[in-house]
């Protein structure tokens, strides 16, 4: 099952599927779920306390991927403009996210730092070919 088909199957997407938000959909689910599990990973950590930061930026990041995605991937009538909003937001949530865990040494944040880089591409992509239309 993709969720490009998902979406390509919408009745009022059909020939009009947007290839780039449809990438940046599938990574924001992706991330959502690997930067919340980063965040229980550094819970698990020796020292959780030092990973403050770290676990309340992966959950920012995750909470702002699971908004686009679920927004995004709504194809009635179209809202171009939350849209971007929460995609714009998505950049700066997934950007501190992927500063933070790039600072980190251990597999689950180098894991999630690339993840974020992903979703940071996809994104800025997508927003860069969205039109301003509906």
């Amino acid at each position: 099952m993709s969720i490009k088909e998902m979406i390509s199957d919408h009745p009022q997407v059909g020939a009009d599927y947007n290839d780039q938000l449809g990438e940046a959909i599938k990574h924001a689910m992706y991330g959502a779920a690997i930067m919340n599990s980063c965040a229980d990973a550094c819970l698990a950590e020796p020292n959780p306390g030092e990973r403050a930061q770290c676990i309340r930026r992966c959950l920012d990041a995750s909470d702002a991927c699971t908004a686009f995605y679920r927004m995004a991937s709504r194809r009635t009538g179209g809202n171009v403009a939350a849209i971007k909003a929460i995609g714009e937001a998505v950049l700066v949530a997934v950007e501190a996210c992927r500063e933070e865990c790039s600072m980190h040494e251990d597999a689950h944040c180098k894991r999630c730092a690339t993840m974020c880089q992903e979703v940071l591409d996809d994104v800025r992509k997508a927003l860069d070919g969205m039109s301003d239309a509906r």
